[in-house]
């Protein structure tokens, strides 16, 4: 392909639909879009990042290499994010604990009804609209508040070549019932919605039934906004350039209309039958979503462009289902308590609840929520990606040839293996990576530290990131994936930790904790006690509720009540600032070892 002079590496890359892991977003200083220039002349910036062995061997740093004529271009495995394969069937529902719509008073989005109206005579003269009116409210029970004029001016031609039996759907639409679409004939069987989780790492959609509430099918893909950054601040940095904004957008827009796509073909469903929306996702996602500027997020005293989203027609974000259908986005919090953490929320019903209760979400961007009916407090920590399957060598999406169970024979260091979907492994999920380095240290290959011990064994050998202990052929974790799986599990930990401290509580005054995050279908408590990710407490108190923004969000979708009561939750969160909280660096310093520096609070691991 061919590009313009002085564009980078990874900017050509990323126009040839190949992605390179580039988690500083381009600013040279991550170091890990290292390519090998095999022919050709590029103009390198200055950095300090490559050794000068690497430098020996033609690497150079893709983001800050500027093409200078015709080259070719080795990208080593561990450059590569692969998301040009991202898209995958995820497990429909784990066992989300009681998470059930049933909560809430069946109303969706969105509702079609089929109406057979009176002919007009000299003695029925009531215009075409009055009439379709007065058929709404007598099937309904409910006044029409707004029709839109592209439905007005097809209105009389359209009753009367349906013979005045047609299909109206309505919308609930910022407080006001609004005619969405008119068809001629009976099409209120046929009522489709979505529901999207928008993470950091992963986005997340279900295609939903909105007449049964039955979830069609669920799909998944790593967010192709982490070629240009793997968290929200390299993001919304990247935004500012030119065209930053834009094209951060159309990623996962074009993520978000693929499993589109994919899902209504394998359903057999017509797109001008979706006709609705529900979506859920951290601050700065829903701003990129939108075509928002995030800039302020970032920037003292970290306020957002907006909170609360009005529903909108899903084309104005480029989403491709009807053209008239709606987008309704959950509220957020604030600049890092998004529309995600109301969701989950939500989903577990903590506000509600009478007991104390924690929502603990590990992902990119960590959030804990805790309370009860009486109050809830939200914090956010940078966790990272390392959990979601990116950032470590070996680590993948809880998909299928992911291992997401482990065991290690004390004995011979034997390791015996859970595969998702079974057959050969190809990678590890986050709850593998938990697995493994509570075994790891139960069978003594890792210290407090997270160094893997000179143990003389073929399973332990040197690689380029120091020791690696090898699980299954080419599949291994290294000291540099237990670092950043280290730095992950501290983030996470200390946040609630110092929430709880704040408040004036200890751990076993919470009596439900629910542990949310893409780990799969299996999540082992105690090993995740055992590397110090949560509080060592009672396995009863836990409850791994799986995608709770995602649940939440589907809630929404079908039930008027839940998305009222979502902006209740959002106004209700009061949003705790870590970064000016002044114990907190002194938790997570104390939390960057396993499980942790007081052991004391490890008694039953210690």
């Amino acid at each position: 392909m061919e590009v313009a002079k002085d564009s980078t590496i990874l900017s050509a890359a990323i126009s040839a639909g190949i992605y390179l892991n580039s988690a500083c977003g381009g600013e040279g200083v991550c170091g890990r879009c290292k390519v090998v220039l095999k022919k050709g002349f590029i103009l390198d910036q200055p950095s300090g990042v490559l050794s000068a062995q690497e430098k020996s061997r033609g690497w150079h740093l893709a983001c800050i290499s500027e093409v200078q004529g015709d080259l070719e271009v080795e990208i080593p495995v561990e450059s590569r994010l692969n998301l040009e394969q991202s898209i995958y069937s995820a497990p429909e529902d784990i066992e989300l604990v009681k998470l059930k719509e049933e909560v809430f008073e069946y109303a969706p989005l969105t509702k079609k009804f089929y109406l057979e109206l009176p002919r007009p005579s000299l003695d029925d003269k009531i215009s075409d609209l009055e009439r379709l009116e007065r058929g709404i409210l007598k099937a309904a029970r409910q006044e029409v508040k707004h029709i839109g004029l592209a439905n007005l001016k097809s209105l009389g031609e359209l009753l009367r070549d349906a013979d005045w039996s047609v299909t109206v759907t309505l919308g609930r639409r910022n407080e006001v019932i609004e005619i969405i679409l008119i068809d001629a004939g009976d099409t209120s069987s046929r009522n489709f919605g979505f529901v999207f989780d928008i993470g950091t790492t992963t986005v997340t959609g279900q295609l939903v039934d909105l007449n049964s509430g039955k979830i069609l099918g669920t799909k998944a893909t790593y967010n192709k906004q982490a070629a240009f950054g793997s968290d929200v601040i390299t993001r919304i940095i990247y935004a500012k350039e030119s065209e930053g904004l834009e094209t951060l957008h159309q990623a996962v827009t074009g993520d978000m209309n693929e499993m589109i796509k994919e899902l209504t073909v394998e359903s057999s469903v017509d797109l001008n039958d979706v006709t609705c929306i529900s979506c859920a996702g951290n601050t700065t996602m829903i701003h990129l979503l939108l075509r928002v500027d995030p800039t302020y997020i970032r920037r003292e005293p970290y306020v957002p462009t907006l909170n609360f989203v009005p529903v909108l027609r899903a084309s104005e974000a480029e989403l491709r289902i009807n053209p008239r259908g709606l987008l309704a986005c959950l509220p957020g919090v604030a600049s890092y308590v998004g529309a995600d953490v109301t969701a989950g929320v939500l989903a577990c019903g903590i506000d509600k609840s009478v007991d104390l209760s924690m929502l603990i979400d590990i992902g990119t961007n960590g959030e804990v929520v805790l309370g009860n009916r009486e109050f809830l407090i939200a914090c956010a920590a940078s966790a990272g990606p390392a959990f979601e399957g990116s950032g470590v060598s070996c680590g993948m999406r809880a998909a299928k040839g992911a291992i997401q169970k482990v065991k290690i024979d004390p004995r011979d260091y034997k390791v015996s293996c859970n595969v998702i979907g079974e057959g050969e492994p190809i990678g590890i999920c986050g709850s593998g990576y938990i697995d493994l380095i509570a075994e790891m240290l139960r069978v003594g290959l890792l210290d407090k530290n997270g160094k893997i011990k000179e143990i003389k064994h073929d399973s332990v050998r040197v690689g380029e990131y120091g020791r690696e202990f090898v699980l299954s052929g080419d599949i291994v974790i290294n000291e540099a994936d237990i670092d950043n799986l280290k730095r992950a599990k501290a983030a996470i930990y200390s946040a609630a930790s110092i929430l709880v401290k704040h408040m004036g509580f200890k751990f076993s005054d919470i009596k439900k904790i629910f542990i949310a995050g893409g780990f799969g279908t299996y999540l082992d408590m105690d090993n995740a006690i055992a590397i110090g990710l949560l509080p060592a407490l009672e396995k009863e108190r836990f409850n791994f509720v799986g995608n709770s923004s995602l649940a939440g969000a589907r809630q929404a979708l079908l039930a008027k009540e839940a998305f009222e009561n979502a902006g209740k939750i959002a106004k209700k969160i009061c949003y705790f600032e870590l970064s000016v909280e002044p114990g907190y660096m002194d938790e997570y310093m104390a939390a960057l070892f396993f499980p942790h520096t007081d052991l004391s609070l490890f008694q039953k691991v210690k």
